[in-house]
Parts: C-alpha cells; sequence; structure tokens
C-alpha cells in the first residue's frame, strides 16, 4: 500500500507518558502526572452530574450541530449560534482549518516552538511552512506579518503559547491584524484563554467585527477539566464557519461532552476556584525556580517551562524513575528545559523536591 508521501515526514503526535504506563515500566504504585496541562482539580461536579443524566441515551447519535451547546455559548459570549463550530477538542477545528484553506501550492505561517498541529496539519495537506522563531518566547508578529506574501492562505498565533505560556499583548495584536491582508485567515489559538490574568491580554470576540478574517479557538480540555470529553470551539463570522462546515465529520462531538460542557460552562465559580488555585500554584513553583536563580518563561498558563540547563531527556527519566511525569523541552523545541503542568499543592512540592536532588546532584 502507498501513501500520500508527504504524510510519512509529518510527526505523529507524542502525548505525555500515560500514568498506567509508568507504573508498570518501573513498578511503582504511585505516579503523578503533570505533562499535559490537565486541571489538577478536575471538572466541576455540575458536569459530572450532566454526564450521568446522559447515560440512559447511550444508544442515540448525539445531536450534530451541538444546539443546545451552540446557544448557550452563543448568549455566554454575546455572538450569534451560527458564529460557532465544535470540535473533538480543538485540535479538530485546527485540521478543519487546514482542510479547508490549505493545499499544495499555499503556505502558512507560524511561530516556532508552538503548538505542533499547527505544522502536522499544514504538511498533510500539502502547503509550505514558514516558520518564524519566538523572540524571547512570544511571537514575533512583526517578522511574521512580514513573512506573509501571496500564497500565504493561514496565520497561527498561539497565545497564550505553548510551550512557553508567553502571551502577545492587546496592542501588538491589533497592529498586527492592521497588516494582515483581509483575505488571509489569521487563527487565535486560545486554548489557555480562562488561565490569563494579564490585564494587557488581548480580548478577541469584539475584534470579529473589525477583522472577518480572524477565528478563535477556545476548549472545555483545560481550565473546565473535561479533557476526555474533547469538547472544543471556534468563534468567527458566519462565513468563515460555513467554509468549516463543509469539512467538518458527522457527529463530531458526542452527547455526554456536549452536556458537560453546557453544564461547567454554568460553573463559573468552579472556573475561578481553578484560576486562583492555578496562581497559587505558578508562585509556589516559580518562587523555588527564583531561590534556585533558575529562568524560566512568564507563564499565563496552568504550565511552566523552566530552564535546568541540564539534558531534558536525562531529567525527564529520572523524575520518570520517581514516579513524576512532566515534557522534556528537547522534544518541544527548548533543550535544556522541561515543561511542568500545575499541579495540587502536594504534586508541585513533590516535583520540587525531586528538582532539587537533581540538580544538587548534578552540581557536585
Amino acid at each position: 500500500m502507498q501513501p500520500k508521501q508527504r504524510i510519512l515526514s509529518a510527526p505523529v503526535y507524542q502525548p505525555g507518558k500515560p500514568i498506567e504506563d509508568v507504573k508498570r515500566e518501573f513498578g511503582l504504585t504511585e505516579v503523578i502526572k503533570l505533562a499535559s496541562n490537565e486541571n489538577p482539580l478536575g471538572c466541576s461536579p455540575k458536569a459530572k452530574e450532566a454526564i450521568q443524566a446522559q447515560l440512559d441515551s447511550l444508544a442515540l447519535y448525539p445531536d450534530g450541530a451541538s444546539l443546545q451547546l451552540r446557544w448557550d455559548l452563543a448568549d455566554f459570549h454575546g455572538v450569534k449560534p451560527e458564529q460557532l463550530i465544535f470540535g473533538n477538542g480543538s485540535d479538530e477545528i485546527i485540521l478543519m482549518i487546514s482542510r479547508a484553506y490549505l493545499e499544495a501550492g499555499t503556505n502558512t505561517v507560524m511561530a516556532t516552538p508552538s503548538f505542533s498541529q499547527y505544522r502536522s496539519n499544514a504538511m498533510v495537506e500539502g502547503a509550505e511552512l514558514i516558520e518564524v522563531p519566538l523572540k524571547n518566547g512570544v511571537h514575533d508578529l512583526e517578522a511574521m506579518a512580514t513573512a506573509i506574501n501571496e500564497q500565504t492562505r493561514v496565520v497561527w498565533v498561539c497565545n497564550p503559547n505553548n510551550p512557553s505560556g508567553t502571551i502577545v499583548k492587546a496592542a501588538e495584536l491589533e497592529a498586527f491584524l492592521q497588516k494582515v491582508p483581509k483575505d488571509v485567515l489569521v487563527v487565535m489559538d486560545e486554548a489557555y484563554y480562562e488561565y490569563v490574568v494579564d490585564e494587557d491580554y488581548p480580548q478577541t470576540i469584539p475584534m470579529l467585527g473589525q477583522y472577518p478574517n480572524l477565528i478563535i479557538l477556545r476548549t472545555f480540555s483545560k481550565i473546565y477539566g473535561l479533557a476526555t470529553m474533547r469538547v472544543g470551539y471556534g468563534i468567527a463570522t458566519e462565513e468563515v464557519i460555513n467554509h468549516l462546515d463543509h469539512v467538518r465529520e458527522p457527529f463530531n462531538t458526542g452527547s455526554l461532552g456536549q452536556a458537560a460542557a453546557r453544564a461547567a460552562l454554568q460553573d463559573q465559580e468552579f472556573v475561578q476556584k481553578c484560576s486562583k488555585h492555578n496562581r497559587e500554584g505558578l508562585k509556589q513553583l516559580t518562587d523555588r525556580f527564583d531561590e534556585w536563580g533558575l529562568s524560566y518563561y512568564p507563564s499565563q498558563t496552568n504550565f511552566i517551562l523552566v530552564n535546568l540547563n541540564l539534558d531534558s531527556d536525562e531529567v525527564f527519566t529520572k523524575l520518570l524513575q520517581q514516579g513524576i511525569i512532566v515534557r522534556s523541552g528537547k522534544a518541544l523545541g527548548f533543550p535544556g528545559y522541561q515543561r511542568i503542568t500545575v499541579g495540587t499543592k502536594e504534586q508541585n512540592e513533590k516535583v520540587l523536591q525531586a528538582l532539587g536532588n537533581i540538580l544538587v546532584a548534578a552540581r557536585k
């Protein structure tokens, strides 16, 4: 069998190691996972109740248009229901965008390092990649604007950026959008939107009226704690949503996920609790990093990218042997770094103790 040759060079996404695999590999009974930017507080109790209420309907196909969730979100964000599209996580909407707009002979502009799925999906569609290095861990929007040419169809802006955790600020984004041609789609990937506390972070939904070539991606996988339910969504003009609906798979979000997302959306008190817990956890980590003299990127997310000045994969393995799963910076384009998800206070302390021992041993 002969596949498309270009897909063979597209990297296969490598998620964080599963807890059960680590337990078996190292003979451990307790493992903490701080690798995939999941919410350590879980999800709203209201979401669990909503899932339970759907269990007698598992034989039925879900609502392919996600109508009830669509209405709730439209009201929550102050947009028209027709301005929303839903996906099996926001990852699938990235795939839809690539399928709808990219092909051989076109190109797409993105920062590097950034979220790997922009690159992978563009490669599958045969588009040329124009990758612009981060500047001090932040998107270099001026250079990205300069890189756009007549063949550019899509520009990706991950804000906050994964894996650096940094943000593009409102004035910078506004200046960038004014430079982007109106026939080039700008994707604002805001998966970590609800974690951001910086007052200069751009509020993009009000920008849709002025910039019809903008689409905003968000998800219920992060602060809402519904990663296993796989519900992401996009907000754009009706024209852009119509383009994406032509390549959307039927029934691409399930009834359990839709019900859980609706209930989670109504529990903003839980969201605020998670945001507060996250800022406290980040401070717990960065206070220790400051004490040790380590550099790290200022994070507006639920993870921190810290430079240990040691081989990333070796540190990753040493932590793994102690039952702590993080992400090696080498795989993310930051050799010497580790990306650590903010956990509970106890989990954070455990990873700090392990890192402290590794640093002491390395300095002997």
